[in-house]
């Protein structure tokens, strides 16, 4: 009886480099920043994820995603844990998955800006009282205005450049 290799660690990173964001495809989840962990447990591949927030509707998605990917590569062993605290935010971005987002249209949180704990400047954010340039990711204007709190996604906000006016998506701070 022959006794499987297991995959180490970065192997298994690896591979999850490669799952896309179902909402995004264009991004990968370790991108996204939100897959939090990789560890064996015993004989179990015990992978924790961070939701980008504790109701996106993408979350079964990219659970499922996970799990065939990861038995595609012969993992038959497999837990997913979900891990809300602490909660997932935009500076968990990678500095490759920024660049992949403007690259489709969709300017990218400005490093920085996400959520801070303190309760004054969330709520500026919220109410777009903020003094945030947003760049367009089409032409580099910094001449843009918002259109909509709400995007194509829960986690987008609408935004126009007023030099190319070309609508676009920003991804929200969080």
């Amino acid at each position: 009886m022959e006794t499987a290799i297991r995959p180490d660690e970065a192997q298994i990173w690896d591979w999850l480099s490669q799952v896309p964001d179902p909402e995004i495809p264009v991004i990968s989840l370790t991108d996204l920043g939100i897959i939090r962990d990789v560890e064996w447990q015993d004989d179990t591949l015990v992978v924790t994820v961070t939701p980008t927030y504790s109701g996106c509707p993408a979350t079964t998605i990219i659970n499922l995603d996970i799990e065939s990917a990861l038995r595609d590569h012969g993992i038959d062993k497999l837990r997913l844990d979900r891990r809300l605290s602490p909660p997932w935010t935009t500076d968990w971005l990678t500095k490759e998955g920024r660049q992949k987002l403007a690259d489709y249209g969709i300017a990218a949180p400005i490093d920085g800006t996400a959520a801070d704990g303190r309760l004054v400047g969330r709520i500026a954010r919220l109410a777009g009282t903020s003094n945030l340039v947003i760049t367009c990711p089409r032409c580099g204007s910094n001449a843009t205005q918002k259109i909509s709190q709400f995007g194509s996604t829960p986690c987008k906000a609408s935004y126009r450049c007023t030099d190319c006016l070309e609508p676009f998506d920003y991804f929200k701070c969080i």
